[in-house]
């Protein structure tokens, strides 16, 4: 079969978005399929305002027409709601193809707290997007509850995975600084409550890993905590594994990938009782879910790590993709 997936997030971007889908992609490509990713380096981009890190695409419709006709997919997915994700969809319904989407992102949380715009707004927006779709992939039953309150349709399950031979407890080095090390990785921006963590008053060190828009502001606001920058492939497996704890803090999150990466390190994870870490977690004891944040890291940092890797065992990319490539909908030809 050949699989177009359309994402705004691609590399050299690394967020939980750009790993679930290239994982997925030579999983897919492992089976037989072919697979073509329509990202942003494909078109002229501009830097995303308050967010430069990312660039956001200058969508031309004879140019998406001219790609997706050219590959003449058996089935296309649309993974993100940018400029990109847009321009698929408004392709796939110009001709009334069917399309997938995913939603992996709480935009309007997170538009809400960059730019106060009402949550209802951005909701009624997204709705209009993925209610076209033959099916919405989501990651956890309880995104699935709160997308169906909001009047959200064809909702389908699709799980995460994780590389357990990349992220692996055997990778454990010693950090500089005083134990516990207390571990924070992913983007670095304002909706990631990343300040919940380092306002924590345990003993220890606090590690943040990962660029984006706050970074710099965090550095000066907590001069004690070591930011290592973004890290990839065997050195990020090394922090993972080599982490006391990993504490999410996030509020918004609809999995949060980085969990697993963390528990398939054998480190603990410390989080909210909110979507993505109640269905990563739950009742796995492999973390601690609590609203006040400083008694789960304290009761996490208790947890075995072979407990950690022995449930990070159970998610396996083969399977993602297996679960994805079944609730695609095939373009009759």
């Amino acid at each position: 079969m050949k699989i177009l997936i359309a994402s705004d997030a691609w590399h050299p971007q690394m967020n939980g978005v750009v790993r679930t889908f290239t994982s997925t992609k030579i999983e897919l490509e492992k089976a037989g399929h072919e697979v073509f990713i329509i990202h942003p380096a494909l078109f002229e981009t501009i830097p995303l305002p308050t967010y430069p890190e990312i660039r956001l695409a200058l969508m031309k419709r004879s140019k998406i027409k001219k790609i997706i006709d050219t590959f003449s997919p058996d089935a296309i997915h649309i993974a993100t709601e940018g400029t990109i994700g847009l321009g698929v969809r408004n392709y796939c319904v110009r001709r009334n193809l069917p399309f997938t989407t995913s939603y992996t992102t709480k935009f309007p949380e997170y538009i809400y707290h960059r730019f106060f715009v009402p949550k209802a707004i951005t909701y009624a927006l997204l709705r209009w997007f993925h209610n076209r779709s033959m099916g919405i992939l989501i990651a956890t039953g309880s995104l699935k509850s709160e997308l169906e309150k909001k009047r959200f349709s064809n909702l389908k399950m699709w799980t995460r995975g994780v590389d357990t031979v990349l992220f692996n407890p055997s990778r454990k080095k010693l950090l500089p600084g005083d134990k516990p090390v207390l571990l924070y990785s992913g983007r670095l921006a304002v909706e990631k409550n990343i300040r919940a963590f380092l306002d924590l008053n345990i003993p220890g060190t606090k590690y943040v890993m990962g660029v984006g828009p706050e970074l710099e502001n965090l550095k000066k606001s907590y001069p004690d905590a070591i930011f290592p920058g973004r890290k990839n492939g065997f050195e990020l497996a090394e922090y993972y594994a080599s982490a006391d704890v990993f504490v999410f803090p996030s509020l918004t999150d609809t999995f949060g990938l980085v969990m697993l990466e963390a528990l398939a390190s054998g480190v603990p994870v410390a989080a909210y009782p909110v979507t993505g870490p109640e269905d990563v977690i739950g009742e796995s004891g492999a973390g601690v879910l609590d609203d006040d944040l400083e008694r789960a890291v304290n009761k996490a940092l208790k947890i075995p790590r072979e407990k950690c890797r022995e449930y990070a065992l159970n998610y396996s990319w083969e399977k993602v993709a297996k679960i994805f490539l079944d609730n695609l909908s095939p373009i009759r030809k």
